[in-house]
């Protein structure tokens, strides 16, 4: 699905996830957290590679099963019946499958459909700054990592490089459509690049370093969703972006892996450069020569290479000159509350969204939420419709008629959608969803040369596939915002999070929608669901 599409992967496919601040304030220097990030992103990569990473679980009773004790029981149980073990104290182990390419891995661009590369073999860092490309080792012939002090003292030195921004920067071909970049791709092969290409492919991932500081959530949400293409190479698995003010993200390419796999890794980043800094703000650099270590990469551009970046700039500034990005965080109520009042907090915020575009577009649409079949090997994603004749006929009471039904009346109808998308997200966890069924089906179909049945000529099928609410949700101690683009040219792109006593939403649009106006039918629609459920009368 991913690898033949053609459109261009940021902000079609590409999403972002930012993290927290270090909360020791001056850890936020963008020297000092770019080192401590890389470092743990290594320390990351090597104990999953060493196989010393802790399994992604899935406990259904943490007492039990989520306790040192029995981790360390089940560590001595062979591998061969670890498994039942485990599923004897009901904790169920998730497929880590995706977790290989989180690393030295990019994305290929080749005409009518892609490649996945990894090479794992390769030990160096790529380093973005101002357009220009750097490469250093961080692993050496041993395999041990560099010492902290030389990769600060590396990234230092790349800091103050003066090089300007190149003339035609070849990171916005990574922006282009996918059939125009593999092209383009090719002319850069034949034009004697194929070296420096190795090096950006096979690299162990992207450090992304920005010169500017973030102003607010919203310039925080540009910055890790697209930022400047200049300097991002959108088909690395993940980009880790650091501002100038220390504030970091990861945009990740989506054909590899899913949010899952991207936000464990963040989470451990996390609290290993917050928890186990590998430098501090007294930390010298060593005294190395840097000017050996980095190398600038120098790609050969023909006219044909330049024309071909002059044009993928055109197009990726008129396309992220259209996107609106905006953000609310609702504080009146949040996980908490909904718990004690016995509704899901997911079928809620879900719930909300229903009733936003219905108060502003007066009809409901093909709604999608992505699900995690990790439960699964090889699981990825099955798809949660979340707009259903229960959230219609609740949304229509609370939008078009709310003083014809009683307080009662209305929990009832909060209590009915919540129940029905919990049954909705349990069928999908468990692959019994319908919309991964049918793309598989369809798939076999277009590889056997078999005419498609009547079924995906039709236009409800049309219309139920283009996701006008396209939404997603991660919650994580080490994630302040997420996001992605919208899916259609007139649709919404929803990343919410559900958090203690507060919910957080992003949402993005094109101009045949307005962002501004949903989240604050958003909120709105929120504050009458929690008016609702703490009893009290709502306001027209």
């Amino acid at each position: 699905m991913y690898l033949k599409a053609r459109e261009p992967v940021v902000l079609n496919f590409n999403a972002f996830m930012s993290f927290h601040p270090d909360p020791k304030s001056e850890y936020n220097d963008q020297l000092i957290r770019a080192t401590n990030m890389t470092v743990s992103a290594l320390r990351f990569m090597k104990t999953f590679r060493a196989g010393y990473l802790e399994p992604e679980v899935f406990h259904l009773n943490p007492k039990k099963s989520d306790t040192e004790l029995f981790k360390k029981l089940i560590r001595f149980v062979p591998s061969s019946l670890s498994w039942f073990g485990a599923y004897m104290v009901n904790a169920y182990p998730l497929d880590m499958s995706q977790y290989f390419r989180l690393f030295n891995s990019t994305r290929l661009p080749k005409v009518s459909r892609d490649e996945l590369y990894i090479d794992e073999k390769a030990k160096h860092l790529l380093v973005l700054r101002n357009g220009n490309f750097y490469v250093f080792d961080v692993i050496d012939r041993d395999g041990n990592m560099l010492k902290p002090s030389e990769i600060q003292a590396h990234l230092k030195y790349i800091l103050s490089d003066n090089s300007p921004t190149p003339a035609f920067p070849l990171g916005y071909l990574s922006s282009e459509n996918r059939d125009t970049w593999a092209l383009l791709r090719k002319n850069l092969l034949d034009n004697g690049n194929e070296e420096a290409l190795q090096k950006v492919d096979s690299a162990v991932f992207c450090l992304s370093l920005d010169d500017f500081p973030v102003k607010d959530f919203v310039h925080l949400s540009h910055t890790m969703l697209h930022g400047d293409a200049a300097n991002r190479w959108y088909d690395k698995s993940f980009n880790l972006i650091i501002t100038k003010d220390g504030t970091a993200g990861v945009n990740f390419e989506h054909s590899w892996g899913d949010g899952v796999a991207v936000l464990r890794f963040q989470n451990e980043v996390f609290k290993d450069s917050v928890g186990e800094p590998a430098v501090s703000p007294q930390s010298q650099p060593a005294s190395v020569d840097s000017s050996r270590a980095v190398r600038r990469l120098d790609f050969k551009l023909n006219d044909a290479l330049k024309a071909g970046i002059t044009k993928a700039k055109q197009n990726f500034d008129s396309t992220v000159e259209a996107l609106t990005l905006d953000m609310i965080q609702f504080q009146k109520g949040g996980k908490d509350l909904l718990k004690q009042k016995k509704v899901s907090p997911d079928a809620v915020a879900q719930l909300a969204f229903q009733m936003a575009f219905l108060r502003q577009y007066n009809q409901t649409v093909a709604t999608y939420e992505s699900c995690s079949t990790a439960a699964f090997k090889h699981g990825r994603t099955e798809t949660i419709r979340p707009a259903s004749i229960h959230t219609k006929k609740c949304s229509e009471a609370f939008v078009k008629e709310p003083s014809k039904h009683s307080t009662e009346e209305l929990q009832k109808m909060i209590m009915e959608c919540s129940e029905y998308h919990g049954r909705l997200t349990k069928e999908a966890a468990m692959g019994q969803g319908f919309d991964r069924h049918l793309f598989g089906l369809r798939c076999l179909a277009l590889s056997k040369g078999t005419s498609l049945p009547d079924f995906y000529q039709d236009q409800a099928y049309a219309r139920l596939n283009h996701n006008i609410i396209s939404t997603s949700t991660l919650v994580s101690p080490a994630v302040q915002l997420g996001g992605f683009g919208p899916v259609v040219p007139d649709g919404f792109g929803v990343g919410y999070q559900v958090h203690g006593d507060w919910i957080g939403c992003n949402v993005s649009s094109y101009p045949a929608r307005n962002a501004k106006e949903f989240l604050q039918c958003i909120y709105k629609s929120l504050e009458d669901i929690f008016n609702v459920l703490k009893g009290k009368k709502i306001s027209s």
